[in-house]
């Protein structure tokens, strides 16, 4: 602003600027609109009659003069830059211990675009930080009232719907931080979008660059420590504004012409003076009374809109979507707080301690909030007196400031030694080889480098870098390297909580149900839970609850060490490592979702079968889950009715496997757990049965189909095939899709000759010469352990093939020269490896079956199927012969046993001679007649009773009269 609305409070200040101006530009240009531009922004600011306080987020200077200034004004209405949906909840930061994180959920968007879901929003809050001493001086300090006046969280993403990131820089969430940790604490607050107050980085990259190349320093956070935070310390009030006033103008007018993000700020600062006027006139308050919070950089606003007395109307503020927001505290840390906002690590750190310092340096009593953890018990806050301190006129602090020489702080020996001796021994605990003159290094590097940085006085960054200079010397050999023991040793990386009362029902009904295994789940760190569930019942609903965390929580929030819960069985003992205190925000999170457990658990499930990307076998996996955590039959058949569309919808076997393992699973469980299987898995099998047929030619011939899935649709179709008949599928339907399919890949080939054995169209004897013509033909060799890879894969739907395919590979192993066969070892190896390592104990139990146990009965052992198959009858023969006298001639030799058993079971008939011929069956068949034409009648036999004779054999009477029946039977009985 010019002209007349000039004050003439920094005329000599603007004289001095444009003679320096038309010095070093050598005329009126640029340079010199641009410097007493920045002297209007602070004239116009200091004349404001509603005071305003510019702020730098998490900077001990600025909550410093906040804690002074909100003393000696006492204002009765503060104005926050903070979004005002976020209101209701800072009263519930008196029952956590900072720092923490107001967080505004929506996992349920409507009117952004789904992929952008869910939305979050934090703003962070540390005891070292202006906005925590306004908000607690407004909340227990009577007729003292808060209002937030930054944009709802709502309107953080509907302002910039093209780009979210975009929203995200604006909000100051860079896209990665200057040495920001990797660490389980940086990613507390999850993805959500940052809200800050006061972002004072330069926007001008070139600005940056210089700004640190000659303040000779590494990063942006020790530069704003060393120039800003030490002068601001212990100035005055006015001068404090003045100098905040500056800055934020200073990066403003440097900042680069991004249209959309000056757009974004502007319309932020319309917004909030426009929720002031309106306040304003609604209550009637003095603006003399009030004190306005925001950052510096929008404290020099230049929009029509700023002021009490500015534009009004010209701003419509645009209504909100129907997305429902969910609000609640989350815990922070610094070292989430230094991720999200682009601060170096160890930043907030040491800002805590400088707090810490310049209280006890200046003696201002800060405010706390009543109760706050940590926090002293303060005195009964008074009421406000009648008339608060007025607003002084302002005068020029500024070119007192500008032309003072910068103040060299005496080097404070006593503490930079205390410094050296504790790193020394921190890195003594973490595995390094320091000792006393590492110390005396340290200190002496300090202050050389200190010095060459033109600074008396090191701080904590110069000996950050003396410490790693010195010590850490070729590796670490610990976790933690030097550079993060400087961070901890400075403060550490405080970690804040969320206290029970503040917490949503959900997680107060967590710690509830938990409460009998008799541990401190709020406190961080992993603790181990033991469960005897049959020692003491009532410990299985905390079994449920547990599993149910496991669920939906990552898995180190709940990490079971023994039992475990699949269908139809529950552990006994079960023994977990928790850590809920370490992972609250996604249990206070999972309160956004809904009011207990079960109800999260069930709107999941529902979301999962439900939603546009739902497979079968995700369908059925969340059926699985619905049985074994809710237990509940309701939503399981629910969900298996939905299944068999999803079933029916697909076109593709890339599910096949999971879809074969998981209806297994469930059939088997229904089966001993109920009387009668439900009905959606009944039509399930039938659907399933009819759909794989269909598309089992199709998966043959497709490359993209693999051997695994096609053999998993075949496991479907003959294991299910029995239920599948019985509830009317047809077996042609099958036998069909069987004739029709023509794989050309050689695994799908043996798979398809597997399936051709199960149904009876190909014997055994043909699979045989099959392989053994593989074998014989030199251009198939090659490709021989792809057949036996569908070998393996044929055992899932056709497991009696386990004896075929060890003779397929024991005869590769025992035909083919080395010279062939050890090319192809290598792809035999890792082919079975990678596709059918489920399937190789199978084959590994075949083998040892067959296979001779000992070694020295391997040189005259003879694998069964090079044995002709007459002389294994034969042997048999020759076996039951040679064993059957055994058993006689030990009944002869103790008789008395026999006698013993006979007068056991009844037997009075005695001893016969041995000389006679024992004919037990004769007398059987002479006495029934009719049994032996009905048997000779289903055989097809009408030969008729022959001459009777000599019997001396049982059976001998059916031979004599039906010889045609006794020949129908031998060829089965030789089988048996």
């Amino acid at each position: 602003m010019s002209g007349p609305q000039e004050s003439g409070v920094f005329t000599a200040l603007r004289t001095q600027l444009q003679g320096a101006a038309s010095e070093f530009a050598g005329g009126p240009d640029a340079l010199e609109g641009i410097l007493l531009g920045m002297v209007d922004d602070v004239d116009r600011a200091v004349r404001e009659p509603l005071e305003i306080f510019p702020v730098c987020h998490h900077s001990p200077a600025s909550a410093l003069a906040m804690a002074r200034r909100l003393r000696e004004k006492q204002p009765k209405v503060v104005y926050l830059e903070l979004c005002e949906d976020m209101a209701p909840l800072l009263t519930e930061l008196r029952n956590c211990r900072l720092p923490v994180a107001v967080q505004a959920f929506a996992g349920e968007i409507d009117g952004f675009p789904q992929e952008w879901a869910p939305l979050s929003v934090v703003a962070p809050i540390t005891e070292a930080s202006a906005e925590y001493q306004a908000i607690a001086y407004a909340l227990d300090t009577p007729g003292v009232e808060l209002v937030l006046v930054d944009r709802s969280s709502d309107h953080v993403f509907q302002w910039d719907r093209a780009n979210t990131s975009e929203a995200a820089e604006t909000d100051g969430s860079p896209a990665e931080a200057e040495g920001a940790p990797k660490s389980e604490e940086a990613a507390l607050h999850g993805e959500a979008v940052g809200v800050e107050i006061g972002d004072l980085r330069p926007r001008f990259a070139e600005l940056e660059e210089h700004l640190l190349r000659h303040g000779k320093v590494r990063h942006w956070s020790e530069w704003w420590h060393q120039y800003v935070e030490v002068p601001l310390g212990d100035s005055d009030h006015d001068t404090y504004r003045q100098v905040m006033f500056l800055i934020g103008s200073l990066f403003r007018r440097l900042a680069p012409g991004d249209g959309s993000r000056v757009r974004v700020d502007e319309d932020r600062e319309r917004y909030m003076w426009t929720r002031m006027r309106e306040h304003l006139e609604a209550t009637g308050t003095d603006p003399e009374d009030c004190l306005y919070v925001c950052g510096a950089f929008h404290a020099a606003s230049r929009v029509e809109e700023f002021g009490v007395h500015g534009r009004s109307g010209a701003f419509a503020i645009s209504p909100r979507t129907a997305t429902t927001w969910q609000y609640g505290l989350i815990p922070s840390s610094h070292a989430a707080i230094e991720a999200q906002f682009g601060l170096a690590a160890g930043s907030v750190s040491i800002a805590a301690t400088t707090w810490q310092k310049s209280l006890t340096r200046t003696r201002v009593r800060p405010y706390r909030l009543e109760g706050q953890a940590g926090a002293r018990k303060s005195r009964a806050k008074k009421a406000l007196p009648a008339g608060s301190a007025a607003q002084a006129p302002a005068t020029d602090r500024l070119t007192g400031f500008l032309h003072q020489p910068p103040v060299l702080d005496s080097l404070d020996e006593a503490e930079l030694l205390g410094w050296s001796v504790d790193i020394v021994r921190a890195a003594r605990r973490n595995g390094y080889l320091a000792s006393t003159a590492d110390a005396i290094a340290v200190f002496e590097t300090s202050i050389l480098l200190a010095g060459m940085r033109d600074r008396a006085k090191p701080t904590p960054y110069d000996f950050q870098d003396a410490a790693v200079t010195c010590i850490e010397k070729d590796s670490v050999p610990g976790r933690r390297d030097v550079r993060r023991l400087v961070e901890i040793m400075m403060g550490g990386d405080r970690i804040g909580q969320v206290g029970y009362e503040a917490l949503p029902p959900l997680a107060r009904d967590v710690y509830d149900r938990l409460e009998p295994l008799g541990l401190k789940l709020q406190q961080r760190g992993v603790q181990r839970a033991l469960l005897d569930i049959a020692g003491r019942p009532e410990l299985e609903a905390c079994s449920d609850v547990l599993w149910m965390l496991r669920r939906l929580m990552p898995a180190a929030a709940a990490r079971p060490i023994m039992g475990e819960r699949r269908l139809g069985e529950r552990s006994i003992q079960e023994s977990w490592d928790l850590a809920l205190g370490t992972h609250q925000r996604a249990l206070i999170e999972l309160g956004y979702e809904g009011v207990s457990l079960e109800q999260v658990l069930e709107q999941r499930l529902r979301r999962e079968a439900y939603g546009p990307r739902a497979t079968t076998a995700g369908v059925l996996a969340a059926i699985e889950d619905t049985l074994l955590y809710l237990r509940s039959g309701r939503l399981a058949d629910e969900l298996g009715t939905h299944a068999l569309k999803v079933l029916a919808a697909e076109r593709s076997v890339d599910g096949a496997p999971e879809v074969l393992r998981r209806a297994r699973a469930l059939l088997a469980y229904y089966r001993t757990s109920r009387p009668e299987l439900p009905a959606w898995i009944e039509s399930f099998v039938k659907t399933g049965y009819a759909h794989y047929c269909t598309l089992l030619p199709t998966a043959f011939r497709d490359e993209d189909a693999t051997v695994g899935q096609v053999a998993a649709m075949l496991g479907f179709l003959f294991s299910m095939e029995s239920l599948a008949l019985s509830l009317g599928c047809d077996r042609t339907q099958l036998e069909l899709a069987v004739a029709q399919s023509h794989p050309d890949d050689p695994s799908k080939t043996a798979l398809l000759w597997a399936a051709q054995v199960q149904l009876g169209t190909l014997s055994r004897a043909e699979l045989r010469s099959r392989c053994a013509e593989l074998l014989d033909n030199p251009l198939v060799v090659p490709s021989y352990p792809r057949y036996l890879n569908g070998f393996v894969h044929a055992l899932e739907p056709v497991p009696g093939l386990a004896d075929v395919v060890v003779e397929a590979v024991s005869n590769a192993f025992g035909r083919l020269p080395d010279a062939v066969l050890l090319p192809w070892l290598p792809l035999l190896i890792t082919t079975l490896r990678k596709g059918a390592a489920d399937l190789a104990p199978l084959l590994i139990r075949e083998a040892g079956r067959i296979f001779p146990g000992r070694l020295p009965a391997l040189d005259a052992w003879i694998p069964p199927w090079r044995m002709p198959q007459e002389d294994l009858f034969a042997t048999s023969r020759a076996q039951r012969t040679a064993t059957a006298p055994r058993g006689a001639a030990l009944l002869a030799a103790r008789p008395a046993t026999c006698d013993a058993v006979a007068e056991l079971l009844g037997c009075e008939d005695g001893w016969q001679q041995h000389d006679a011929p024992a004919r037990p069956g004769a007398p059987l068949l002479s006495a029934h007649p009719a049994t032996c034409d009905a048997v000779a009648e289903l055989l097809g036999c009408d030969g008729g009773w022959a001459a009777a004779g000599d019997t001396a054999v049982a059976g001998a009477a059916l031979t004599l009269r039906h010889p045609a029946t006794a020949e129908a039977l031998e060829p089965l009985l030789a089988d048996r």
